[in-house]
Formats: C-alpha cells, structure tokens, sequence
C-alpha cells in the first residue's frame, strides 16, 4: 500500500481514523486532495454541450467534500487537542487550502455554469433543495470576488488568505494565554468560600504538576468558582484581570497581544467589503442572513436594549444595595459581581447554584437530554463505537425503527490544548448517491469540570445548571445537523442555514432544561442519589429570570459593538477600537468594566469564529426560538402530552428535517403558522410587561 493511500485522512470509506492520525499526514493528504479537485475543476472549466445536475454540480461537490472533511479533521483537532507539531501542521497548510477555496470561488467558468443552470427551461423542476444550492451558490460566487476584474482578483484572493491566517494567530494567542496561566495558592485558608469539589479539583491539578496547594488556570470550570464564591476580594480581583486582560497589551506575553490583529483583521474585512463594492463588512456579512441591513440589526438592538434596561438598572441596584449593607463592600466592582450575586441570590431565593449542582452527575445529565430527545422526535440514541482523540471521549448512534439517521462524538470536559467554549461542528454531511445515503455525523464540544481523582479514588464529574443548558443548546445544534432529511449536501443538516438562524434549534432546546419532567428524571444527589428536590426547583424556576436585565444587556452590548464595529468605523488603532467599545457601554450597559478591561481581545467568536457582523444571531434567533417554544407551551396547555407530542414531530418535519433547503423563515411559519414575534421572548425574560 502506498503512503498516500495508506494516509488516514485519504479514508473516506468510513468514520475519522482518529487512531490512526498523526500530524505528519496533513500535508501529503490535503497537497493530494487539493490536486485531485484542481483536476475535477479543470475538467468542469471546460466547454460543455449541456450543463446539468448530475455533470456538473455532483462532480464538483464530491470532489470539494473530500478536501472540506479531511480539513475538517486537521481544523477539528487543532481545536481540541493543539500540539505543536499540529499547530505547525495546519498552519503550513492553511494557506494552501484557504487559496484553494479562494481561487474557487473567482472562478469565473464554473460561475457562468451555474447561471447557466439558473437560467435553464426547467430550473423549476428541480427539487426546491437543489435550486436553493444553485441560488446559494450564485450568491457565493458574487461574494467569493467572481465579477471582480482580472487585476483585482489577485489582491482578493491575498485578503482571504491573510485573514485565515489572522485569524488563526488570534484564536491561537487566546489559547496560549489561557494555557499559559498557573495560579498556585499555598492553603486552604486562601479559598475560604470556593466549594470542596472545587478545591478538590484545584488541588488534584497541582498535584498532577507535583506541586503542593491548589492550582487554578484560566479554564471557565476552573477560575469562575473564585469570581462566583471566594470570600477573598483580592484573590478576586487577581483573577477576574488575568481573565480580562489575556491576549492583550496588558497580558502576560507581548507576542500574545492580539491589538494589531483585531487592527489588521478589520482592515481586511473592509477592504475586502469595499471591492465587493458594498460600503462596509456589515453588509457583506448580511447578505446571505434573515437580516436585510445593518440599520435594522442596530435598531432591533438598540430597542432590545431600551425594554431590557429598566429591568437592568433594577438590577443594579438591588446588587449595590445588597453588597453595601449585607456583604460591607461600599463600592461595588467588576470582580465582585458574580460573588454579590451569588450571595443575593441564595439569600433572595434560598439556594445556591453550588447546591444544585450536587445533583446532575454527568451520566445521569446525558441519558436525561438522550430521553427527552428520544420522546421528542420518536428516536433512539445508543452507545457506538469509534475512534476517539481522547480516552474521555464518547461515541453514540440515533437510529428510528433501527435505521440509522446519524452518530455524534461528545467531547466533555476542559484540559490544556483544547479551545475554550463549547461548540458543534460537522464531521460529515448527509447526501445521497445513486441508492446509497451517507448519515451525517457531528462533534459536540464542552469544556465542562472532568472528574476528580483524589486519593486515588475517581470522583464522577458533575455539571452546574448552566452547564447542563449549555449541553442541551449544543445537542440542538446537533440534531438540526443529524435529524435532515436532506439528500443534497449543500443545505443538508445545517449547511445553507442563514447564520442568524442557525441558533433556532439550539436555544430551542434550552427550554428544556426549565421543565420538570425532563429536570426529575436526569438528576441524582453527590452523596445520597436521590432526585432534585421539587421544592429546589421551584426555587430554581423562581431565579430563572435573575438579572435577567443585565444578562440581556450585556447580550446587547457585544452585539452592538460587533455590528458597529464592522459598519460605520475605521479601525485606524487600538485607541479607536478601545473608544468605540466604551461608547457603546455608555449606550447601552448600566454596569461599566474597569478601563483595563480587554474583552474584545478574547472576542473569539467575531475573530476567529465566523460571527463577524453576527454576534447579534443569538438574541435574533432567540426571538425564534422562544416562539418556537411557546407552541409547546400552548400545545400542552390544550391538549396535554398528545399535543406536546403532535408540537415535536411537527418541529422535526418543519424545522430540523428540512435543514436549510428552503429559508429560516419558510421553515418558522410552517411550523408556528405565522412569522415570529419577540413576545414570547419578553415573557420568558421576565421582561414582558415593557412589550408594548
């Protein structure tokens, strides 16, 4: 067997050879596979008598599939298991894959082709899916530079790759910085508030670098229970400036400071914008979402904000009140807010999230979500078998009446090398050839708190009530991924879904995670294995909308000033990034960070992670979802479990089967009856009574 056939991200046959990888394969696989589509491309330039379907568009799409899943894997690994060696790997190659899809998408025969398809006598006789990829697909062109002259192409094609490469040295700086950070308090003394299984963790992770005391790093599950819980204000405050300040100017490394990157990254994005001949990224960015321009994203925003802030400044003010004569801190700062409220909240409410949390064990959590997932949508989740990149890694299949629909890899819990966050991503896409169906498959990340060895004894992982809400929001994404009923690759599962609503499905399921059925049956206690209390819960549903006013104005803070960050601004420097992020904290937010705050400096999701000019996707889409939800709500209410049931073989069809074979708001009305409304939103905020 040759070396390049022996190659394991040449296999497509089945499943990823997590296995077999090393980084050594990347560059002779994705050299050969880019030559491999080069050749199909060449091919596809040429004249042809008559252009179709199945000459044209199968040929490019199974050949651009192979290159999209063996990257697919470099990309996912790089992200979950960052080496050297593969950091080296996958930046060597990222480039040659970037100029790939770039020149792809100039190409000007292969555009004419699909016009051309466009144009044909019997266009309309395709099936919907396959117009919506032609139409999808002209689109792209247009915004991949295709119409741009010959001399301009050049200079598009060198933005894409810079970007990509940016962009990878922004996420990549993020993670260093988070590695890098070792925080080691000598006693126990020091911790007086933070819970025991949080100790327990920190001092099994000083233990494992044969040190004494307890070690916290910059991982969410690990340096968030000193900001939520820890009586020492100093300790505090140390941590809350290593968090916001990482990758920084004020960071610990210089060559971590990604300010030049955030400057050179928004140079690109309007350079790039203005070739298109569009006045700035915004714009570009909306062309292929629900939204139809940037105004109508600030102004929906904008009045958001204004309903959610006196429910905010309410807030406030009870947390000011309650820090000053119940906790002795006169002036409330950044890094005693989680701490003040926790304190508010056990006191308002009689519970605090720590005691929830003795009572959703990972295991128990996970066939919770798989139960209510099978009653649902009529299937059934099992156990599977797979190459994994790590022994915590889990593998399960979903099947109805014993056919396979799809399978999804569950990647829990933090460690060094892995990108903070959670996240679902695809492995591979559903499609059809000839007789045969390819199942997608999905990976779904967390970065949840592992399990616990202590004394040699390992202690279960278990999970805080937004971690369980994050878990179910990521399983949406992967059901709208896995449940398509789609057979052409281009808008099956979540392919072709507008980006502002491609979080319907997943803030749909959160909802879940509030009802007590689903609640009772996925919970047992650390030490006793009983149940959640009901009174515990009611306590819980009770809280469910605390500071809800600040929550969503934060929401509305970075939203804004992503949007106009990318619409009527010039990055000229750092100080000008700096200003804009202030002046819309002026706007909009009533509880102000300190000035060495550098948010933006970790922003991931708008530099690294595809949601430039669509930050704003999340409160967008969970207009939908919450509407969405509310006829589950009214369906149980007249109809009881038999409407309940009628409400999600009916969210299947309209919603998660169709995948983005037709648009967003096609599939939204045909499941509601109706186009969506932000009530539902308001009320599930406790926001409701400013929805005038």
């Amino acid at each position: 067997m040759s070396a390049i056939t022996a190659n394991p991200l040449l296999d497509f046959s089945d499943l990823p050879r997590f296995d077999a990888f090393t980084p050594a394969d990347v560059t002779p696989a994705i050299e050969s596979l880019i030559a491999e589509c080069s050749t199909v491309v060449q091919r596809l330039e040429a004249p042809m008598t008559e252009i179709t379907w199945d000459n044209f568009v199968e040929p490019l799409d199974l050949a651009t599939e192979k290159l999209g899943r063996a990257w697919g894997i470099v990309s996912h690994l790089n992200g979950v298991m960052d080496t050297p060696e593969l950091r080296a790997a996958y930046n060597e190659n990222q480039p040659k894959v970037t100029e790939f899809w770039t020149a792809l998408g100039q190409n000007l025969a292969l555009f004419d082709k699909y016009k051309a398809l466009r144009e044909r006598a019997d266009f309309a006789s395709l099936t919907p899916a396959r117009q919506k990829i032609i139409d999808n697909a002209v689109r792209d062109f247009r915004l991949g530079g295709a119409e741009l002259p010959a001399e301009l192409k050049p200079r598009f094609a060198e933005i894409q790759e810079q970007h990509a490469e940016i962009s990878t040295r922004f996420s990549e700086n993020v993670l260093d910085a988070t590695n890098d950070y070792a925080l080691l308090i000598a006693t126990e003394a020091e911790l007086a508030g933070l819970p025991q299984d949080v100790k327990d963790a920190a001092r099994a992770a000083a233990e494992k670098d044969g040190k004494p005391g307890y070690k916290f790093t910059l991982h969410f599950p690990s340096f968030y229970p000193i900001l939520q819980y820890a009586d020492n204000r100093a300790l505090r405050e140390q941590v809350y400036r290593a968090n916001v300040t990482k990758a920084s100017e004020l960071g610990a490394k210089p060559e971590w400071d990604n300010t030049q990157n955030i400057l050179d990254l928004l140079r690109l994005r309007r350079e790039e914008a203005q070739l298109l001949g569009y006045a700035n990224y915004a714009e570009v960015s909306l062309v292929a979402k629900m939204a139809h321009t940037p105004q109508q994203v600030i102004d929906f925003l904008r009045d958001l904000g204004q309903r959610a802030r006196p429910f905010a400044e309410q807030d406030l003010e009870e947390l000011r009140s309650f820090a000053r004569s119940e906790l002795d801190l006169l002036q409330l700062e950044s890094w005693d807010v989680a701490y003040a409220s926790e304190k508010l909240r056990e006191q308002r409410y009689a519970f605090s999230e720590q005691e929830v949390k003795q009572y959703f064990p990972q295991s128990k959590v996970t066939a919770g979500l798989f139960r209510l997932v099978q009653n649902l949508f009529s299937v059934e989740i099992k156990p599977d078998h797979a190459p994994v990149w790590h022994p915590d890694v889990k593998f399960f299949r979903i099947e109805r009446n014993g056919a396979l629909l799809g399978q999804f890899y569950l990647d829990f819990y933090a460690r060094n090398g892995k990108r903070g966050g959670a996240w679902m991503d695809d492995a591979r896409s559903r499609r059809r050839t000839g007789t045969q169906v390819q199942t997608p498959v999905a990976y779904l990340t967390c970065n949840f708190t592992e399990p616990t060895l202590m004394d040699g004894v390992l202690k279960p992982a278990f999970f805080t009530h937004d971690e369980v809400i994050t878990l179910f929001h990521e399983f949406g994404h992967g059901l709208h991924h896995m449940l398509t009923q789609v057979d052409e690759i281009g808008v099956s599962g979540i392919s072709g879904v507008e980006w502002d609503a491609v979080e319907l499905p997943s803030q749909f399921m959160e909802n879940f995670c509030w009802e007590w059925d689903v609640l009772e049956h996925m919970t047992a206690h650390v030490d006793t294995g009983a149940a959640l209390p009901r009174a515990l819960f009611d306590k819980m549903t009770a809280a469910k909308n605390f500071q809800s006013g600040l929550q969503t104005l934060r929401q509305v803070e970075f939203s804004l000033f992503d949007m106009l960050l990318h619409h009527d601004f010039d990055a000229t420097d750092a100080d000008a990034v700096n200003a804009l992020i202030a002046q819309v904290r002026t706007q909009v937010a009533v509880l102000v960070p300190p000035d060495f705050n550098r948010f933006q400096h970790s922003f991931s999701h708008i530099f690294a992670g595809g949601y430039a000019a669509g930050y704003y996707s999340y409160k967008w889409a969970e207009v939908l979802s919450a509407d969405a939800y509310g006829a589950f709500e009214e369906a149980r209410a007249t109809e009881g479990d038999a409407g309940y049931s009628a409400a999600g073989e009916r969210f299947l069809r309209e919603v998660l089967s169709v995948g983005g074979s037709r648009t967003a708001l096609d599939s939204f009305k045909a499941f509601r009856g109706r186009e969506p409304t932000i009530d539902a939103l308001l009320r599930h905020s406790g926001m409701a009574d400013t929805a005038s």
